[in-house]
């Protein structure tokens, strides 16, 4: 359907009133949008307090591990025995354990057996019609359990529920008491790239070689909590985790020619390295740049050579809520020391040839980036190491992270695939802090892990260059997502495993209200000062959405129970239409090229820089305190650097596209009707439902312009409208609603009045080639045309 180009519309939208969301007056129009939330949020206790903070009695559970587990790389398979220590710090006395079997995520017999409606398709595949016959039988997959048993050695009961097992203790265990248990186990490891999930291997034909992520490879102690008791919500594999801290020691056995890189600490580099290796790695702990511990070419003869030797390397970490590691004979392995404020931080990636192009220019690098920035908006970074590894993933575990990005063939790479190898690094590091140390609930609450995560990675993106191509954070980001019907979204405060759209509301929309409660409704200082308040107080500690709620309330002075509530518990919206103004002319554009069919001569991929520079871009820039890492480290400067800068020409060789028209032409009675109106008094509709701040620029005759900034409870009267008259010294021409498009606005055609401003309406559909690789650089690019005209 064709669009008709307007300076304002007057579209009506509704919201339905949540259950969750409570109101005390909701047939009024006041009354209801900032009402505290003291009925929602759970009653202040002795073990969390009405400020936000842990209470007097805040206590938590603690698990030590000791494990050993060996690799059969021939058998792609992981044995396993561990000791666990656990120690019960709560006043409750505790009968049974209960543990995390996330491998059985991969049995057809023992998963969690979520299912989904599924019709039947018009066409598929016959891998997927055998998948169908295979659920009906067990495939082998999941934790085989071969032995459970006490200090003393004597066989402990155990009930297995899907994904969760329950051991019951021989004696109830009181509180200050400690049990350890011993588990021996194996499984058989998944194909990763095959049968998805976090952790498994990846299989390279081209050498026959694998790379494996270990992830979710033990069983593992849940929680119990002061709020919930225990947390053993089944693992669909959506909801991630809830964890318990603790000390570990693990030993893995791999083949002798792998490298491992681990959650932790190394014991006995001085064993599993070659003279020289260690030596660079001695090297490295000083070094000013990134040093080569495992070299290309060392990583290259690895995958050419076979043995059926082994070694053992020994990890210890210290406080963690979790282990993870990755094993492999193709890797290239490189470090960087840091410093956060005092303390040496080893920065590291491990990655195969297929990477190489990309990630040793940038990989440990941005590692060592987000380590700073994150610890300079949170905590000081507490861990000795923080890793980035390349496997075509994109998960994170204490201390280390398995992401993408790998080049083409000739080692060129498209702009998409190297943002999108930094975006994902920065994220999956960032989860250090968010909840590996500030340790929220996964499982329970998505948002709090990748929604305050996904917000930092976005000031850490904004902090490495100011022209990134962020996609989360900025509110004007987030609209396409909240225009979709309202059977189609769900609120914030929703369990991972009911969220329909778990990409925009678990990530992108709490993302994107913390960056406006930072740059349009608290400012930055005040932010900036609450949140690492939250941070200080909930390190290594079990924090919940009221303990964030009410921490940045209590570290501001400022009441944002109408923005949680808004934001978080309801569905509502940002629509606020300028309905009427007095004293101001419409400027009507005459003609478009969408108003007929046309065809263009489309060329290669123009550099990708943001569609709007938006308020943080703006500030970031005028703040002479902040240096942007690619003026700090011009090394990081590449072909795309440039290209985005004009640096490097463009590539014009065009090809036919044809384009339907998608505009009309404003009919002259329209036009007639509204070209001489001017107005004084301002009118406006809260069509969405959510309030927000008006934020009014104008623009006067003379060219100059003005912005008021009128806060949130402009609305607390009437929820519904607001008029609000402004005496100016000059005459207006025009006038614009959020110009810096701060505040979520899902419809900004009814923003505007003195200028035809409408977009067309946008809805993309992308195909994904069967069999792609994530994060893998494919086609034609830029930066290789460039090299082919230059002859390299």
């Amino acid at each position: 359907m064709k669009k008709t180009l307007l300076a304002c519309s007057m579209a009506f939208l509704t919201s339905g009133l949540l259950a969750q969301n409570t109101q005390n007056n909701p047939g009024s129009n006041h009354a209801n949008k900032f009402e505290q939330l003291g009925g929602i949020l759970p009653t202040p206790n002795e073990y969390r307090t009405a400020s936000g903070a842990p209470g007097p009695k805040y206590w938590q559970q603690r698990a030590d591990y000791d494990i050993k587990a060996s690799l059969d790389e021939k058998a792609l398979k992981l044995t396993g025995s561990e000791t666990i220590t656990y120690f019960n710090n709560s006043p409750d006395v505790l009968t049974y354990l209960w543990l995390q079997m996330d491998e059985n995520e991969h049995s057809s017999t023992k998963n969690a057996n979520y299912q989904s409606s599924n019709p039947l398709p018009r066409q598929t595949s016959a891998g997927m019609l055998q998948g169908m016959e295979d659920e009906k039988k067990d495939n082998g997959f999941g934790f085989n359990i071969t032995r459970i048993t006490d200090a003393t050695g004597k066989t402990l009961r155990s009930v297995l529920n899907k994904t969760m097992m329950r051991v019951d203790l021989p004696a109830p265990l009181k509180p200050g008491q400690q049990f350890k248990l011993n588990i021996d186990w194996n499984y058989k490891i998944t194909d990763r790239m095959a049968q998805g999930g976090r952790g498994g291997y990846e299989f390279f034909p081209e050498d026959k070689n694998y790379l494996f992520t270990m992830s979710q490879w033990y069983p593992r102690l849940a929680v119990y909590s002061d709020f919930q008791g225990w947390q053993h919500h089944q693992f669909t594999g959506r909801g991630e985790f809830a964890l318990t801290f603790g000390n570990f020691k693990v030993a893995m056995t791999v083949p002798a020619d792998h490298v491992v890189g681990s959650t932790g600490e190394c014991q006995n580099y001085a064993q599993v390295l070659t003279p020289a290796q260690l030596a660079r790695w001695t090297k490295a702990q000083t070094a000013k740049d990134v040093v080569e511990v495992v070299t290309l070419d060392e990583a290259k003869a690895n995958e050419k050579e076979g043995t059926t030797a082994s070694k053992t390397w020994v990890y210890t970490a210290n406080n963690v809520r979790d282990f993870a590691w990755t094993s492999s004979r193709k890797f290239v392995w490189d470090a960087m020391p840091i410093s956060v404020e005092g303390k040496k931080v080893m920065c590291m990636s491990f990655y195969g040839k297929e990477a190489y192009g990309l990630y040793r220019p940038y990989s440990t690098k941005a590692v060592a980036h987000t380590i700073k920035t994150y610890s300079n908006f949170t905590i000081p970074y507490p861990y000795p190491v923080a890793q980035s590894v390349e496997a075509a993933n994109g998960m994170e575990y204490p201390m280390i992270c398995f992401n993408y990005g790998r080049t083409e063939k000739d080692g060129t790479y498209s702009e998409s695939t190297k943002y999108g190898m930094l975006g994902v690094i920065i994220h999956e590091v960032g989860h250090n802090f968010f909840p590996m140390i500030i340790n929220s609930d996964e499982r329970q609450w998505s948002w709090m892990d990748e929604g305050l995560n996904t917000f930092v990675e976005y000031l850490a993106e904004e902090l490495w260059d100011n022209k990134f191509p962020t996609r989360r954070g900025p509110a004007f980001a987030i609209t396409d997502y909240m225009k979709l019907p309202k059977d189609q979204l769900e609120p914030i405060m929703t369990n991972s495993e009911n969220i329909i759209g778990f990409g925009p509301n678990a990530y992108a929309k709490p993302a994107t209200g913390l960056n406006i409660l930072r740059e349009t409704i608290m400012g930055r200082e005040l932010f900036d000062y609450s949140f690492k308040e939250y941070a200080r107080r909930w390190a290594f500690k079990h924090p919940t959405p009221a303990d964030l709620f009410r921490t940045l309330e209590d570290a501001s002075a400022e009441d944002l129970d109408w923005f949680w509530r808004g934001w978080f518990y309801s569905t509502d919206v940002t629509d606020i239409s300028l309905d009427s103004v007095r004293y101001a002319k419409a400027d009507f554009n005459g003609t478009s090229p969408r108003f007929r069919d046309t065809t263009v001569m489309q060329p290669l991929a123009k550099p990708q820089v943001p569609t709007f520079d938006d308020i943080s871009k703006v500030r970031n820039r005028e703040d002479k305190n902040i240096r942007f890492q690619t003026d700090v480290d011009t090394s990081l400067r590449d072909f795309y650097w440039r290209y985005a800068r004009g640096q490097e020409a463009y590539d014009s060789t065009r090809y036919p596209v044809a384009i339907p028209a998608s505009l009309e032409p404003m009919d002259e009675a329209t036009k007639a009707k509204f070209a001489n109106k001017h107005f004084y008094e301002l009118q406006f509709s809260n069509k969405g439902g959510l309030v927000m701040p008006l934020i009014i620029e104008w623009t006067f005759k003379d060219g100059s312009k003005e912005i008021d900034r009128i806060p949130a409870q402009v609305w607390r009267y009437n929820e519904n409208k607001v008029t609000k008259s402004f005496m100016k010294d000059k005459e207006v021409a025009s006038i614009k609603l959020d110009p810096m498009r701060e505040t979520a606005d899902i419809n900004e055609s009814n923003n505007s009045w003195g200028a035809a401003t409408a977009e067309p309406s946008r809805f993309q559909v992308f195909k994904q080639k069967a069999g792609a690789v994530r994060g893998q650089s494919v086609g034609v690019n830029p930066m290789q045309k460039a090299q082919e005209k230059k002859g390299f």
